[in-house]
Parts: structure tokens; sequence; C-alpha cells
């Protein structure tokens, strides 16, 4: 024990300089945020009729985007962790794919499948009189595509990490596979599942590229949280230093709230 906390406490010059660095690099621009803030107008610029429509239509779209990712990414997951399927690990590497695609180019795919000319939104809108690009619905849609990753992938590990032992019993003593899966698994990788859901919720939070892409920005529709901070950057500074801080707290809030996992994680 002793060896090791002596281990620990030697910090190379060589590694803490680049390190202290690497840290303010990060930390001073959002330290920067809370610097610039207009503190004596904040209550008032929350208040705004501009501020507030932004936030509340963020908090609603994320929130249909997260139940989505849930309802088709948890199923998905237990496909990729416990389905006997071919190619799964092809399927997993396309399912990861919105991670590392730019959202804008996500939102052009979005446009070429669900757009009034696309492979099937041309269907939608000529059978069933539905356009999805530049609506709500569209916003919803773009923020669900970028953030069910994160669900996915969280939940799979969880379901991984599980041991089937439990599973395998309660198929043993009759129980079917859906109810196995429901009294059984459900409760086993919950914890997996609430993080990929706060984690998915603020990812849609905080979507861009693919929102103003494939939805547009109209006011009162579906200019979000951070269109707005874009659009105010222009004509408004300090309605877009207050937006930014508002979406810089959802991010420590959610960071705090997993705190607990990832240090269970890393022990």
């Amino acid at each position: 024990m002793t060896r090791r906390a002596g281990t620990r406490g030697r910090l190379p010059a060589v590694l803490v300089v680049p390190a202290v660095i690497g840290l303010a690099f990060l930390v001073v621009p959002l330290a920067g945020l809370l610097v610039r803030a207009p503190w004596p107008t904040l209550l008032d610029q929350l208040s705004s009729p501009a501020v507030g429509e932004a936030l509340a239509l963020s908090l609603v779209c994320a929130s249909l985007a997260t139940v989505i990712c849930l309802v088709l990414g948890v199923p998905l997951a237990w496909l990729l962790a416990r389905g006997d399927v071919p190619g799964r690990g092809f399927l997993r590497a396309l399912v990861t794919v919105p991670l590392v695609l730019p959202p804008v180019v996500g939102g052009v795919a979005l446009l070429l499948v669900l757009g009034r000319r696309g492979l099937i939104g041309t269907y939608l809108d000529s059978w069933f009189g539905i356009s999805l690009p530049f609506t709500t619905t569209g916003v919803v849609i773009a923020e669900a595509f970028v953030a069910m990753p994160f669900l996915v992938i969280s939940v799979e590990g969880a379901l991984r990490a599980a041991d089937p032992r439990f599973e395998e019993a309660a198929a043993t003593l009759g129980a079917s596979r859906w109810l196995t899966f429901r009294r059984v698994t459900l409760p086993t990788i919950m914890p997996g599942i609430v993080a990929g859901t706060v984690l998915c919720w603020a990812r849609a939070l905080g979507e861009f590229g693919a929102t103003i892409t494939f939805a547009g920005n109209f006011p009162g529709r579906t200019t979000t949280m951070p269109l707005a901070v874009y659009l105010a950057l222009e004509t408004d500074p300090d309605a877009a230093i207050v937006l930014s801080i508002v979406l810089l707290l959802v991010s420590v809030v959610v960071l705090a709230s997993l705190r607990d996992r990832w240090i269970r994680g890393a022990t």
C-alpha cells in the first residue's frame, strides 16, 4: 500500500507541465463564459421570450428524442450483446458510426432519406402527406439519430458485464425469454440504462449540425438552444453567453450524476 502511494506521489515535470497546459486548454474557455457572463441582467435574459422559447423547445425535443432512443436503443443493445446474428460486429460498427460522423453529414443523410424527395420521404409525402424536414418532428429525429449510439453503447456494455447465470436460472424455472428480460435482465442492467439515458439526453440537448441541416432554423419551431446561440452571436452576444451557460450547467449536472458510476468503474 505504501509503495503504491509512493509511486503515485512521484510526478515527473515532463508530464506535469503538459498536463497542466492541457487542463488549462480545456478549462479556461469554459471559465471565460462565466467571467464574461452578464450577471446583472442574467435573470432578465433568461426570462426573455427568445431564450425561454429556445429552452422550452430544446427540453421537449431532447426528451422526446430520448424516449425514441430508449424504445429502439435498448432492444438494439440487447441484440448486439446477446443476439446470435450473423455480422454482429459489422452491425455494431454501423451503430457507432453517428459517434464519429460529422453531424452535418448526418443531417444530409436524413434529408436524402426522409426529405420530400428522399428514399422514404417521397412515400411519406405522397401517401400520407407527412413532411418531416424543417419541422419540430424533424428536430426530434435529428437529435435521436445523433444521440442513440450513446444509449446503445452504454446498455450493451451493461449487458455484457451482467452475470448470465441469473437469466439461465430463470429459464430453468420455466420463465419465458420476455419474462426473463423484464424481471431479471432489466433490473440488472438498470444502472447502465440510466447512465445511457442521461448521456443520450444531454447529447440530444446539445445537437446542432444535424438539426440545422435537416430541420432548419425557424424560431419557435426548430430553433433549439444551440441554434439560438449561433443566431444570438450576431445580434445579441449577451443572450448567446446566457444560453451557453445554461448548456454548460446541464453538462456539469450530467457529469456529476454519472460521477459515482465512473469512479466505481475505475476502481
